[in-house]
């Protein structure tokens, strides 16, 4: 059955051998049970198998998931066939459920024997000759005492519900200041980067006005020292024809020459 399950999906084959193994050592752990004597040694033991018992149905559960996800893929028959081997499971760990509450039954009714019937009996019976004991005014003295224990309890009760609001309320008042904190610290922020995206554009312009005035500073100081270059030579050779006169610069005036008349 299991290699057929398998045939069908390698992941339900997997999880009914892991269901196979529980269900071999919850077989064995209740053999094993029924050889234990002592009371504390088969409450362990009964632990240990509801811990099985417990993975056993989980895994029983993944198992019918994965049959429903393969309702569409597989045919009928194999449905039938993956839903009898779910019910089969599920009688069978219903079986072992029984049996444990079984168990765990006869370990309580064994407690109780051993520590319970006399006791409670004589607390009863003391209880009882004590309130018979009782006058009528040591009756009613007795119920106001407990009626004024129980007005404390509730006083003290209403104190710590008027302190826990109170903490309530300035908890609830600290996290209305800390959220308006936050958004105006938020709002600052936005402030902050605007201011230093406007001021790294600003500062863009101002490198692109120092480029061009760097231009026209060198330029014009080209002008002046070819200005300054034209007059010279003109000035050194002023018969220069290669050189214009520069517009506004008067030429040189001519040399006067005297004539000298001997005597």
């Amino acid at each position: 059955m299991a290699s057929s399950i398998s045939a069908i999906s390698e992941e339900l084959g997997e999880i009914d051998g892991q269901i196979a193994d529980i269900f071999r050592a919850l077989s064995n752990g209740f053999q094993k049970f029924e050889k234990i004597k002592d009371s504390s040694r088969q409450s362990r033991q009964l632990e240990e198998l509801t811990g099985k018992m417990r993975e056993c149905k989980r895994l029983i559960k993944e198992f019918d998931r994965e049959v429903k996800d393969l309702e569409h893929t597989v045919g009928p028959d194999t449905s039938k066939i993956l839903n009898e081997k779910k019910q089969s499971m599920v009688k069978e760990l219903n079986s072992y459920v029984a049996l444990k509450k079984q168990y765990a039954s006869n370990i309580e009714n064994k407690r109780v024997d051993l520590f319970g019937g006399p006791a409670e009996g004589f607390e009863e019976d003391n209880n009882g000759l004590l309130a018979s004991s009782m006058t009528n005014q040591q009756l009613m003295d007795n119920g106001h005492h407990m009626m004024d224990e129980t007005d404390q309890a509730i006083e003290r009760s209403k104190k710590v519900v008027h302190e826990t609001v109170n903490v309530g309320t300035e908890t609830a008042a600290a996290l209305k200041a800390q959220t308006e904190q936050m958004s105006r610290i938020v709002n600052e922020l936005d402030s902050i980067h605007f201011s230093i995206k406007k001021a790294s554009q600003l500062v863009k312009e101002i490198g692109r006005q120092v480029a061009t005035d760097r231009c026209i500073m060198a330029l014009l100081f080209l002008i002046v020292v070819g200005v300054i270059a034209i007059i010279i030579v003109k000035i050194v050779d002023p018969n220069n024809k290669d050189i214009r006169d520069i517009p506004g610069l008067a030429p040189p005036a001519p040399s006067r020459k005297l004539l000298w008349i001997p005597d």
